[in-house]
């Protein structure tokens, strides 16, 4: 029987690219959304086209009780659960002064917690050798000034990786983080082009990266090669930060 992975926030950009790159590798998939049903529905239709099985659940991970019943569907559905991946995020722009507190705790909620919320519910179910993969950012590393809530989510994100990678490994579970740059998703979509420009000339290989290219070192340590790492943190943007 093939591998499961969980990946959050599959419906879309890098989450989709995960889930589609995990098929790719021989894993079937579990692809949660939120609200892009139809994303999803092209994501698991990939996932088949490589001969695996997908299955679709809508989930808001910031809520526990939808985490859990996600997790019960899985293992009804799909017999097990070696991997999560904890991507499903948000992004809002904004500064101290323009951020109220629902933004704060709305980031703080999506971008950390929720991952909290899966790994606690998926422990149950992860064995030796098991692997969580969070997706942080880059911002989570240098600060940002567009958006210290966000920032500090990614910050804690990258922190609860390298406290569970101590705590799970007498368990076998290796847990890691990939911190992207900028990616050519919807986050960055709104970048007039004067804007994409100033932020690809800031960027040393001169370009915004691709989603795939986070989907590759996601893929990196969910296998074979990765089987000593633990509690790293994998940057994927381009040398910006180093």
């Amino acid at each position: 029987m093939a591998r499961v992975a969980l990946v959050t926030g599959a419906g879309r950009g890098i989450g989709a690219a995960v889930a589609e790159r995990l098929a790719q590798d021989g894993w079937d998939v579990v692809v949660n959304y939120r609200a892009t049903a139809e994303g999803a529905e092209t994501v698991a239709t990939t996932i088949k086209a490589f001969g695996q099985r997908a299955l679709i659940h809508k989930a808001d991970v910031s809520r526990p009780d939808e985490v859990q019943a996600m997790l019960d569907e899985t293992i009804r559905e799909l017999g097990r659960l070696d991997a999560v991946v904890n991507n499903a995020g948000i992004y809002q722009r904004g500064s101290v002064d323009a951020t109220d507190p629902a933004d704060w705790h709305e980031a703080l909620d999506v971008n950390l917690t929720a991952a909290w919320y899966v790994v606690k519910a998926a422990l149950a179910h992860l064995g030796q050798d098991a692997r969580i993969v969070n997706v942080a950012s880059i911002l989570g590393a240098t600060g940002s000034k567009h958006g210290a809530h966000y920032a500090a989510s990614k910050g804690g994100l990258i922190a609860m990786t390298k406290s569970l990678a101590k705590e799970l490994a007498p368990r076998g579970i290796l847990v890691n983080c990939v911190a992207p740059g900028s990616i050519a998703t919807d986050m960055i979509g709104k970048d007039t082009p004067q804007e994409r420009a100033a932020r690809e000339a800031g960027i040393p290989l001169g370009r915004v990266g691709e989603a795939h290219e986070v989907a590759g070192a996601v893929s990196f340590l969910l296998g074979p090669d990765a089987t000593y790492v633990t509690g790293q943190v994998l940057h994927v943007n381009g040398g910006l930060y180093v």
